[in-house]
């Protein structure tokens, strides 16, 4: 391995100890936000009219109570009032009740009921997405999974997994480690996101270059229906050829169409060896160099390559107190690898560092197969989001894009915004797979900065380019009115005839995803 590799390896063991996981729901600059007023997402978006669902009575809460109990219905207003705010802090609803089901059965009779009384609902998981998709955007009775969190069964012969929609994503990993299984998805925000989120999201996150989406992981869903009915479609199979595959319709719908309760999930086996090299670079030219170089010396064995700028470490640096292991780059690329065979694995490893140090693709780096000192270096990367937040609000896009353009946006962004109230723009992400976390910080949140000036650039960019205005968080709210930039006018059509098919009365998660007419 060459010497400047091994060096720094040697200097993560000593001063990198400090960094431990973020969990997004418990860090301190998600907290000191939350004592912050935000401004309700009806007084930021006053075009925005509320439709014509029922309002909250008594005689509704009388219900819910006699149905699940008082201790699991929420009316306290110091109670619910977390529940109404993204955890950006940027949308904010007024809902008057949380309502906590255990049961499928408890799911249907909740939305049987607030269909028949026009009652507007949004389901909430874990609510830390990025586009407002889980928060209600006026008074809609908000639908928390976090008691539906039960492990129903995991097959180590077949690699499958049953549990319920409220299971956090890490607790979901601890338990198939027991079984020398994995989840298939790995986010910074595991701590909090539940998988029922994830899938109706369709979240990617950080190794879908090895394991793919979840649109070919999830084998099955059961989901509640608008009018009460329960779709079981909770297959265990990895092949089934049987006409439409139904799960496929509430994967990535962010909960308009149904509210997923339960899911059948193929689980990858556990590596028996891994290993994280943190590399520097000059330009992001060699960036792309390193992607192509670790695809054709490590081939099955890459599980992730990530992107992070100069910025988005600056950020960890400057306001987390931690150091970076090497020295500062413009650019900074992870590679994790996973196997079976740890001196084939190395070997491998070895010959991609060989290879990108003599084509000075990389000009400085460290490695590791320890995961305690794993951990620390992907605390550099899963940590910026915390780091920038400590800046005050952020205005964060995830994007899709040919890996190309990948990073083209940033500085004509910069360029764009010099002389306003953004203070840094960064860009950092899954290169492997061409999605990009777009993030700009400002002192304090910028309406018409980001009305007239952000979004109209980046998502006709993102357009022009050939990229998804969305990758991973999905459309919720925030981008309802760009769908137009990624889908056909046809297209959007038939989203809204589906939705009127499965939802008539537009109970489910309304104003998100689809366009107003």
């Amino acid at each position: 391995m060459n010497k400047a590799i091994i060096r720094l390896k040697n200097s993560l063991n000593r001063g990198t100890q400090s960094l431990f996981r973020c969990d997004f729901h418990t860090s301190d600059a998600i907290n000191q936000h939350l004592e912050e007023k935000v401004i309700l997402t009806k007084d930021r978006y006053p075009n925005m009219k509320r439709g014509k669902f029922a309002e909250l009575q008594g005689s509704h809460i009388q219900h819910f109570i006699n149905l699940l109990g008082p201790t699991r219905v929420l009316t306290d207003p110091n109670d619910v009032e977390p529940y109404n705010i993204d955890w950006i802090k940027v949308v904010r609803g007024y809902s008057g009740i949380v309502l906590k089901p255990k049961t499928t059965q408890e799911v249907s009779e909740i939305l049987k009921f607030c269909n028949s009384e026009r009652l507007a609902v949004c389901t909430q998981g874990g609510n830390t997405g990025l586009v407002g998709g889980s928060v209600p955007v006026f008074d809609e009775v908000i639908l928390s999974m976090s008691l539906m969190n039960k492990v129903i069964d995991i097959n180590p012969l077949s690699g499958t997994l049953i549990c319920e929609a409220g299971c956090v994503l890490e607790n979901l990993d601890s338990a198939l480690e027991e079984h020398n299984l994995m989840m298939p998805l790995d986010l910074g925000a595991k701590g909090s996101c539940h998988i029922g989120g994830n899938i109706s999201t369709n979240a990617g996150g950080l190794r879908l270059i090895r394991y793919g989406s979840l649109h070919g992981s999830v084998l099955g869903v059961e989901a509640v229906l608008a009018n009460g009915d329960v779709m079981d479609v909770l297959n265990v199979l990895k092949k089934d050829n049987t006409g439409y595959h139904l799960r496929h319709l509430f994967i990535g719908s962010e909960g308009t169409l149904g509210v997923v309760t339960k899911a059948s999930i193929h689980c990858p086996p556990r590596p028996k060896a891994l290993n994280l090299a943190f590399l520097g670079t000059d330009s992001f030219k060699n960036v792309l160099n390193i992607l192509q170089l670790a695809k054709s010396c490590l081939s099955e064995i890459l599980s992730s390559c990530e992107m992070i700028d100069d910025p988005s470490i600056s950020a960890v640096i400057r306001n987390l107190g931690v150091n970076s292991p090497i020295g500062q780059f413009p650019f900074y690329v992870l590679i994790e690898t996973s196997g079976s065979h740890t001196a084939h694995d190395e070997e491998k490893l070895n010959a991609f560092l060989e290879k990108a140090m003599a084509e000075s693709y990389v000009l400085d780096g460290t490695v590791t197969n320890e995961p305690s000192r794993m951990q620390v270096l992907w605390q550099l990367r899963e940590r910026i989001a915390e780091a920038l937040l400590k800046d005050g609000p952020v205005y964060k896009y995830d994007v899709s894009l040919p890996v190309e353009h990948f990073y083209g946006i940033v500085p004509l962004l910069q360029e764009k915004l010099r002389g306003t109230s953004a203070e840094i723009v960064t860009g950092y992400g899954h290169i492997g797979d061409g999605n990009v976390h777009l993030n700009i910080t400002s002192k304090f949140y910028d309406q018409d900065l980001v009305h007239d000036v952000i979004e109209p650039f980046v998502f006709k960019w993102v357009a022009d380019h050939n990229g998804s205005i969305s990758a991973e968080h999905g459309i919720g709210f925030k981008k309802t009115e760009f769908l137009h930039y990624s889908k056909k006018p046809g297209a959007i059509a038939l989203m809204k005839q589906m939705k009127t098919l499965m939802d008539p009365n537009g109970i489910l998660n309304p104003y998100k995803v689809l366009p107003e007419d």
